[in-house]
């Protein structure tokens, strides 16, 4: 009888159990017997992914939403049986605002992805002054830059669109995937397909634009899908389905189990053992080991094996962050909000980063006479709003939304939640680091760090990556010296 190779993901955010899944589904198809646990020191699943039911409302306390244009999240999806409960955003109301010179101007139809698909709006909207559009328009004159060495978002963006549409438009943006500065983040390791852009058309303009005519029709199998998309009773279900199924398989799940430390041992030549100290006190071993958390955390873990990893992990920085749930009567929000929600850029100096009217965007998110909104605080520079009470901090968005569109009214439920080192930060040089990271463990077979930390914030992100470091760990357990 083969012995059952033995593997310990330490996690249980969607990057650890995602990593799991996939784990069960590489060694079934390797045929290779393997004996998985998940360690998690918190006391829920899902990390950052919750989702809280009051009344008939459903608030995401995190994430609320992937992308349906990276294929990993919709897949995971079809895999647990969750296809049917997936759900587009609202098809009336998809205007989106943004906050420029202190007020809400509408942000032009296709703006997200960096050109307008019509242009009349986007010189209508009063977003840019004239000199400011017809700068952000020199980019289809303006030569390509080098394609050697990193740069900076806000480098690359001012260089290409001018100062303006950066900080009143492209800003907000960007901040509103990562948090973070974008003096500081690094192109190539956060939107790497606009330096291929400028390097293969010489303007992100014509790229966009080449790119567009170059897309496939629309498939006429499966139901078409927005550019976002949730589940119906909130992403929450993703992480129950994913943790039931994992149960399933026999994958040891084990909350509140925190590790202290970890030391390797030769397991036969070549190979190493790896040895979990845990909290309690006992010890767990495992040929393969998987860290799904955050940077930070591995950094602490894997200093006494090399420093070197340590001190690179330590570099990766995290901003904090909090979302602010608030019900309000339907009737006293009527005309005080409008599409989806808004962004804030940094320009405007506000305490809220963006707003989401989250019952108008998504179905099914409030009864009929309530509407749901979510407020998005902290990120880089921004954080120490989240020290504040929860009554200050509800104070504080409430006049936020009184000043800036009017809303006014009691709220019927709040919520705060906080994310204390929550977003990893990209910053300059982030991926000649990852190469140099991958350098300093290269001696540690069976050894593979995964997360939102290293190639992607998303949620599609993080389960695509769970299954690349799945691939390393069953090709590392499958290789010479495998025993029977």
């Amino acid at each position: 009888m083969t012995t059952p190779r033995t593997v310990v993901v330490i996690g249980g955010g969607i990057s650890g159990l995602a990593t799991a899944f996939a784990l069960q589904e590489q060694a079934a198809a390797a045929g290779l017997a393997l004996r998985c646990t998940v360690l998690e020191s918190g006391s829920t699943w899902g990390g950052k992914i919750q989702t809280h039911r009051t009344d008939g409302l459903i608030a995401d306390a995190g994430p609320d939403s992937f992308l349906s244009q990276k294929p990993a999240g919709l897949e995971l999806c079809r895999k647990l049986g969750l296809s049917e409960q997936l759900i587009n955003t609202n098809e009336t109301g998809k205007k989106a605002f943004v906050l420029s010179r202190g007020r809400l101007h509408e942000l032009p139809e296709g703006l997200i992805t960096f050109v307008p698909s019509q242009l009349g709006p986007f010189l209508r909207s009063g977003l840019l002054s004239w000199t400011g559009l017809a700068r952000m328009g020199l980019d289809v004159m303006i030569p390509r830059g080098s394609a050697e060495g990193d740069e900076s978002l806000a480098s690359f963006f001012r260089r290409r669109f001018g100062a303006q549409a950066f900080e009143r438009v492209l800003e907000p943006l960007m901040a509103g995937i990562y948090a973070g500065e974008a003096e500081q983040m690094s192109l190539k390791a956060t939107f790497p397909r606009f330096l291929e852009l400028e390097q293969q058309y010489g303007s992100i303009i014509r790229g966009m634009a080449a790119a567009r005519k170059k897309a496939p029709p629309p498939s006429g199998t499966g139901p078409k899908r927005t550019m976002f998309v949730s589940l119906k009773n909130g992403l929450g279900d993703l992480v129950s389905a994913l943790t039931a199924r994992l149960a399933q398989q026999g994958v040891d799940l084990r909350l509140g189990c925190a590790v202290d430390a970890v030391r390797v041992r030769s397991h036969q030549l070549g190979r190493w053992m790896y040895d979990l100290n845990l909290r309690d006190g006992s010890v767990i071993s495992a040929e393969s080991l998987v860290l799904a958390t955050p940077a930070y955390v591995a950094a602490d873990l894997l200093r006494p094996l090399t420093p070197i990893a340590g001190g690179l992990l330590e570099m990766i920085p995290y901003a904090s962050t909090g979302t602010v749930s608030m019900a309000f009567p339907a009737s006293a929000v009527s005309g005080a909000v409008q599409g989806f929600g808004f962004i804030v850029p940094r320009a405007e100096a506000r305490e809220l980063i963006a707003a989401t009217w989250t019952s108008l965007k998504w179905p099914h998110r409030a009864p009929a006479d309530q509407v749901l909104i979510r407020c998005y605080i902290g990120g880089v520079g921004r954080d120490g709003m989240l020290n504040r009470d929860d009554a200050a901090i509800l104070n504080t968005v409430r006049a936020e939304l009184a000043s800036l569109c009017g809303l006014t009214a009691e709220p019927t439920y709040t919520e705060v939640n906080r994310w204390w080192k929550a977003m990893p930060q990209y910053t300059i040089g982030h991926l000649d680091r990852l190469t140099q990271l991958d350098a300093a463990l290269s001696r540690y077979g069976g050894l593979v760090l995964t997360g939102a930390g290293y190639r992607g914030v998303g949620i599609p992100d993080c389960i695509r990556d769970g299954a690349v470091a799945a691939e390393k760990v069953v090709r590392h357990l499958s290789g010479p010296g495998r025993s029977a």
